[in-house]
């Protein structure tokens, strides 16, 4: 999947199309706030919005959506957004860019047929909320689920990096005596032994909390069962890493040595899961410190699997290990989220726009088009059907040509 334009990287609506069909429908975009106590990511800024209005959409932005990132209604204005005043007003867009997964109540507000993106968060949808959008033939579809030319999702690729990186930074908040820990130096200093770092999953989240960890002085150990994964990692980050597979009898050791654990699989199209019981964790040294960035996931821990329940607190304490799980990691820097995640919508929505629309975009980009879990009034993912016992269909029977 090529998210830019044929025209050489001009982010404009193909000129030819603007001209030989002045009759041509603009496609309107809408972006609704969220539930801004949990969730501080915008999908589109304002950069962005003006990038798409001068390649032909239109952009329909809720009040106030995007103070959670510092950008004003006016900024957004200026840039060309038309701010609305309600939801209700946003949801009859043809296109809804969102974070978090619509609810029973947004999917009501939105007419019959249209797109709607966002994370694909599983905990937040239900069998229901499912089966009303495909009487509402409505097309949802997932940032995870897409996949570019190297069969990874950007949208997922992005924010890993985002992660990863955080990760490393909240742990050294949290070893210092300030907020409950230990009293631990990340990285230590001569003639005191660094803080030992334990990651599991050597994907781009696990490679990114390495290597700033190694950069800050701490000790590194990687675990993960694809051995591909391995290979590159110690390729990349070089001899200071210890790289292992997942057996038992090592993690074992390893776990009752760590000061930080962080959980870094990722478990969307996965055949095999694997997630750490809580006899490990129970053998961990007390003040010790796990931070699971796959909580939207389900969780890489059997302890911070039950944080996925409503009303949970993110960060508790258990067998003497405080456990950190909020749902997004990467919402704690909204704003270079935001960024990172309107830079592809720009880039997607201006291939989108010179293929004719997300139809014929489906059709010719199979990366695109596995993004749908909803298409047409059908379940067409065999990852999501399976997890709410659906019937799945194939999308290619819906796209002609595909």
């Amino acid at each position: 999947m090529i998210y830019k334009s044929q025209k050489k990287n001009q982010f404009v609506v193909s000129e030819l199309m603007l001209k030989t069909d002045k009759h041509k429908v603009t496609t309107v975009i809408g972006v609704p706030k969220e539930n801004q106590e949990t969730e501080k990511r915008v999908p589109i800024t304002p950069e962005g919005v003006s990038l798409l209005v001068s390649a032909g959409y239109r952009v329909l932005f809720q009040k106030g959506a995007g103070l959670t990132i510092n950008y004003s209604d006016s900024y957004y204005a200026e840039s060309g957004a038309e701010i609305v005043d309600t939801a209700k007003e946003v949801f009859q867009a043809d296109i809804i860019l969102k974070i978090m997964p619509p609810t029973l109540e947004e999917v009501e507000m939105m007419r019959p047929r249209t797109s709607v993106y966002s994370f694909l968060y599983l905990h937040n949808l239900s069998r229901n909320l499912l089966e009303h959008m495909m009487e509402k033939r409505i097309n949802a579809l997932s940032y995870e689920l897409i996949n570019d030319d190297t069969g990874a999702s950007p949208f997922v690729t992005a924010i890993s990096e985002i992660e990863g990186a955080s990760s490393i930074t909240l742990a050294a908040e949290m070893l210092s005596n300030a907020n409950g820990g230990k009293g631990i130096l990340l990285g230590g200093i001569p003639g005191i032994t660094p803080a030992e770092v334990v990651i599991i999953g050597a994907g781009v989240a696990g490679t990114m909390a390495a290597r700033v960890a190694i950069a800050m002085g701490a000790s590194v150990k990687i675990f993960d069962n694809d051995i591909i994964k391995l290979r590159a990692i110690r390729h990349e980050l070089g001899n200071p890493v210890y790289t292992s597979t997942l057996q038992p009898k090592v993690l074992r050791n390893v776990f009752r040595s760590a000061d930080v654990v962080i959980g870094a699989l990722q478990y969307i199209n996965k055949i095999h899961f694997y997630r750490i019981s809580s006899d490990l964790i129970s053998e961990m040294k007390e003040g010790a410190i796990i931070i699971d960035l796959r909580m939207e996931q389900g969780g890489c821990f059997e302890t911070t699997m039950e944080a996925c329940l409503p009303g949970h607190p993110s960060i508790f304490e258990k067998y003497g290990v405080l456990h950190f799980c909020e749902m997004s990691l990467s919402s704690r820097v909204a704003r270079t989220s935001s960024i990172a995640l309107s830079n592809i919508f720009v880039s997607m929505f201006n291939a989108m726009g010179d293929s004719g629309g997300i139809d014929h975009f489906a059709r010719f980009d199979r990366g695109f088009a596995s993004g749908f879990y909803t298409y047409s009034g059908k379940m067409v993912n065999s990852y999501v059907a399976s997890h709410f016992n659906l019937p799945v269909s194939d999308i290619g029977l819906y796209l002609q040509g595909f």
